[in-house]
């Protein structure tokens, strides 16, 4: 397939391709999920409020062809401490790919966005959490480097917490 990808940060206008994106890319969950918890999570992934906060905190990484957005990612810098992320981590949070495009590297390319811009920050320690049930995402992330640090449960499912030491690049 002949493409022609571009990379850029996303803003405030990219909102609605962000929602989409979301709804796409996690759609098959809803098989693997309870439907109050497929529920829940669409919620999350949809919720204008919640997309436009994480605009606000955070960095957007994007994937396009043409005007559509067909990757994403979020990475939050140290300083926005959850439930799951120390505050002094940054981390990441919805990688997600239009499945037409998987298989592509883009969500390799995506994290890897992440990385370059968390090292040139002087962030120590990269934190992200993936499910049972999103294999193909395990798999990439702990070729990239991420560690395993705890096992957790979300949305009745197995998840784990993963983090990564971070170099300082200027």
């Amino acid at each position: 397939m002949n493409m022609s990808l571009k990379y850029r940060e996303a803003n405030a206008d990219d909102l609605e391709g962000l929602q989409q994106l979301g709804k796409i890319s996690y759609a098959e969950f809803s098989d693997v999920l309870s439907p109050e918890n497929w529920k829940t999570l669409s919620t999350i992934l949809e919720s204008e409020e919640n997309v436009l906060n994480l605009i606000e905190i955070s960095k957007i990484f994007i994937c396009e062809i043409d005007s559509d957005i067909i990757g994403m990612i979020y990475f939050i810098p140290k300083g926005n401490p959850t439930e799951l992320y120390e505050s002094d981590w940054c981390y990441i949070r919805f990688l997600g790919v239009d499945p037409k495009y998987r298989g592509f590297g883009i969500g390799k390319e995506l994290v890897n966005s992440c990385l370059r811009y968390a090292k040139k920050s002087g962030e120590k320690t990269i934190a992200l959490h993936t499910s049972e049930f999103m294999n193909p995402a395990r798999i990439m992330y702990e070729k990239i480097g991420f560690e395993r640090i705890k096992e957790i449960e979300r949305l009745g499912k197995k998840y784990w917490v993963y983090t990564m030491k971070l170099p300082f690049i200027a």
